[in-house]
């Protein structure tokens, strides 16, 4: 109850985000959080659900609307914090590139895989024809990019936790306000994990500041222009098609990065047809199985509101 009157007291706030072209606020648009809320309440995700030891949880949604001259922003529980699964590998995924950028190694240079983060026995997506990484294997950051991002490979986001350390990481992720969505934690059992973090907190984020994360990977604003376009080209690549792309049409290039694991499933991205573009980040507390037709339903009901309100460019 006292969590729910928190989240109830943090809807009734305005949602806003600095906007990095400007430096000035995206304001709210009251409208799109009022449809948003109508669209998860009719999904059935506008309730508490249950997440076992995690407790009740709650939707975290938060849409950017840059379609027009400002953007604009709506949200459902957006500053709701929420384990993000596999999403936040988008964060080391930065930190990275950001190192690669200030010349501390390059996309090419060799890393040796060691144990204990090998941990992968099945692929996260059964088709990729990319092999599982295994102890001593030697590949580049530039490789373990792309598999950390594209197939969510638990063993490369091990491996690149390890360079760029979680301390950089989160100074990244505070330099931007983005305080609570440190990432503390590897995909491995805490017995495995290094000194200081075996007892450490699970790491969460909000739909809100994923969103911020991607408006700045469009604007060319995350760190540097080459970091920005370093990461949305990662994005663009994602294999798994499965959660809110599966509602967009296929004429709408969707850059994102999804997560899912136990009560989990969360998809974050840049939404584009050529005409209209929006981010939309979505963390529901709920089984993949489950949530994946929620999800589908709810993508497109965003698309054609979206396009709704921008007739003129159509």
């Amino acid at each position: 109850m006292k969590k729910m009157l928190f989240l109830i007291i943090v809807l009734c706030f305005s949602i806003h985000a600095q906007n990095p072209v400007n430096g000035g606020v995206v304001k709210t648009d009251t409208t799109l959080s009022h449809t948003l809320q109508r669209f998860v309440k009719e999904g059935g995700l506008d309730k508490e659900f249950d997440t076992g030891d995690d407790g009740m949880e709650t939707i975290s949604l938060a849409v950017i609307d840059l379609t027009g001259k400002e953007p604009v922003m709506g949200g459902v529980y957006p500053y709701n914090f929420i384990y993000p699964a596999s999403v936040y590998k988008m964060y080391v995924a930065a930190e990275a590139l950001e190192q690669v950028s200030q010349g501390k190694y390059s996309l090419y240079s060799d890393f040796i895989v060691k144990a204990p983060n090998a941990v992968d026995n099945t692929k996260e997506i059964k088709t990729d024809p990319r092999p599982l990484l295994k102890e001593n294997d030697t590949v580049t950051v530039n490789y373990l990019l792309d598999l950390m991002i594209t197939r969510s490979d638990n063993s490369a986001a091990n491996c690149l936790i390890d360079l760029t350390r979680r301390e950089n990481v989160n100074n990244l992720l505070h330099q931007y306000g983005w305080f609570g969505s440190e990432v503390t934690r590897k995909f491995l059992s805490r017995k495995y994990e290094d000194p200081g973090y075996d007892k450490v907190r699970g790491t969460v984020t909000c739909a809100q500041h994923a969103a911020e994360f991607m408006l700045r990977v469009q604007t060319n604003t995350l760190v540097n222009p080459w970091v920005s376009l370093q990461m949305k080209a990662l994005l663009a690549r994602q294999l798994d098609k499965s959660k809110l792309a599966a509602g967009l049409p296929a004429n709408v290039m969707y850059s994102h990065k999804t997560g899912w694991f136990s009560y989990w499933t969360n998809d974050v991205g840049i939404v584009e047809d050529g005409k209209i573009c929006y981010i939309v980040s979505c963390f529901v507390p709920v089984p993949e199985e489950q949530a994946i037709p929620k999800m589908k339903e709810l993508s497109g009901k965003i698309y054609n509101y979206i396009k709704s309100i921008h007739p003129e460019k159509y």
